[in-house]
């Protein structure tokens, strides 16, 4: 996940549920809790750990609850042995309806035992929490998809749509092997499907321990790195020249930051807007419904661009993020790179995005590349009644008076991967985090039992009600 949970934390004024934490566990969540301890406990970061690991262990776990080989599918390539993945399937009574795929990705962020307080690779419980990397993002959802199938498979469930679990890795590293990637490339008899659940959702709390939102992704933007390069003859820097690729490169991306790309929106977008704008309340707030109402309204937009989580929800943004140059303390820089990361509104190519920003720095000596090539464009999924219908009445069970809310992840996850096939693909609510997202791709990540335990059985009957349904 890469900032894909909610936009904002709304100080709501309507009743909210309270997130209080307890520790009691119900039998079943006592196995639940174990099958959680050892996928958090199971190294999966790229430089030095497994998902192949990972997903053998869960696979024997579904094994044991009466799988069969058959419906149990391990994968990884001899170019990246330690980045396997699984799907697993649990075959519906219907040949007429399409199956529906649980996604979870299984890796996790580097984290390094000495700048953590606890180590990040044993499960530890403490203060109503569960600590270790990954207990958030992304093996939650993993931990609570396998857990599901088992559930089901004991209790003798039959769902009228086949549900297929696909446990995948590489989402938290560019460039690496990507499970989702290869199996909607090279496993399309897997990965066809009605509809996608993914990560990307879920609540939020004011940080005092009331859930103020829930929030159902409902498309994200595209993820796209670009390289800009100067350079020049360089010299000694005894004898300076104003002729520099260093300050030549500082101008273009002074450029950039002041460049700003026109308001967009989609469905999804506008009805966050319209709902969450009295939620919000003030001058903000008003502005946000306005905005809805007319997406031309120049005073509204530039209201909203205050909030930088608004103004990235209205636009593709891009923004400088590394900087390299100069070869000697004593000499004029020859060649100096640096890289703009931009984060792309669903349905715009990266190309047009690259074409903006060569516009916007109007210099034939800043070169402009794409980082990688050839990538996958984010494809909006529409506000499914079908989806949204169930989301909102288990929503309203477990979360009595918290609203429900589409949004669109300014950040990406691996659903970008099934836009070319057109599967539509949503983040469930659920589980709930605080404002500081629970230290996820930082230190100390957490999550609080109550929201996981929560979590996990309102996961359980949406599934068994979208499996159950027409």
């Amino acid at each position: 996940m890469r900032l894909t949970l909610a936009m904002l934390a709304l100080t709501a004024t309507a009743t909210a549920a309270t997130a209080t934490q307890t520790t009691q566990l119900r039998p079943d969540q006592v196995e639940f809790r174990e099958l959680f301890k050892e996928l958090v406990e199971t190294n999966t970061a790229h430089s030095n750990g497994s998902c192949t690991l990972a997903a053998e262990r869960m696979a024997a776990r579904l094994k044991a609850a009466g799988y069969t080989d058959q419906e149990l599918f391990l994968f990884s390539t001899p170019e990246a042995p330690k980045d396997g993945g699984l799907v697993a399937t649990l075959q519906g009574t219907s040949k007429a309806l399409k199956p529906m795929i649980l996604l979870a990705h299984i890796d996790v962020v580097e984290a390094r035992r000495e700048d953590w307080v606890r180590d990040p690779f044993t499960f530890i419980e403490e203060d109503g929490n569960y600590y270790g990397r990954g207990v958030v993002d992304d093996k939650s959802m993993a931990a609570v998809w396998t857990d599901t199938l088992i559930r089901f498979k004991r209790d003798g469930f039959r769902p009228k749509r086949t549900i297929r679990m696909a446990l995948t890795c590489g989402e938290e590293t560019t460039g690496v092997f990507n499970g989702a990637d290869w199996l909607t490339s090279n496993r399309k008899d897997l990965m066809d499907a009605a509809f996608v659940l993914n990560e990307g959702g879920g609540g939020l709390t004011d940080g005092k321990g009331r859930i103020v939102n829930q929030n159902l992704q409902v498309g994200e933007k595209t993820y796209r790195d670009f390289v800009l390069t100067t350079t020049n003859p360089g010299g000694h820097s005894s004898i300076p020249v104003r002729d520099n690729a260093l300050y030549q490169m500082a101008e273009a991306l002074l450029k950039v930051r002041d460049h700003q790309f026109p308001l967009m929106m989609s469905e999804t977008t506008r009805t966050f807007f319209e709902r969450a704008g009295p939620m919000r309340g003030g001058e903000l707030g008003a502005a946000m419904v306005a905005l809805a109402k007319n997406p031309e309204d120049k005073s509204a937009e530039a209201i909203v661009s205050t909030d930088r989580a608004y103004n990235s929800t209205l636009r593709t943004t891009c923004v400088a993020t590394m900087q390299q140059g100069g070869h000697a303390e004593n000499a004029l820089p020859q060649s100096v790179t640096a890289n703009v990361n931009c984060r792309i509104f669903p349905g715009v190519s990266a190309s047009d995005v690259q074409d903006a920003l060569t516009k916007a720095i109007d210099d034939p000596g800043v070169k402009i590349a794409p980082k990688i090539a050839a990538a996958p464009v984010a494809v909006p999924p529409p506000l499914d009644p079908k989806i949204v219908g169930p989301v909102e009445k288990l929503s309203a069970k477990y979360f009595p008076g918290v609203p429900v809310l589409p949004t669109m992840a300014t950040g990406s996850t691996d659903a970008i991967y099934f836009g070319a096939s057109k599967v539509p693909v949503y983040g469930v609510p659920g589980i709930w985090l605080d404002p500081d997202y629970n230290g996820i791709h930082g230190l100390d990540e957490r999550i609080e039992i109550r929201s996981l335990m929560t979590g996990r059985d309102y996961l359980f009957d949406l599934v068994k009600t979208l499996a159950s349904a027409k």
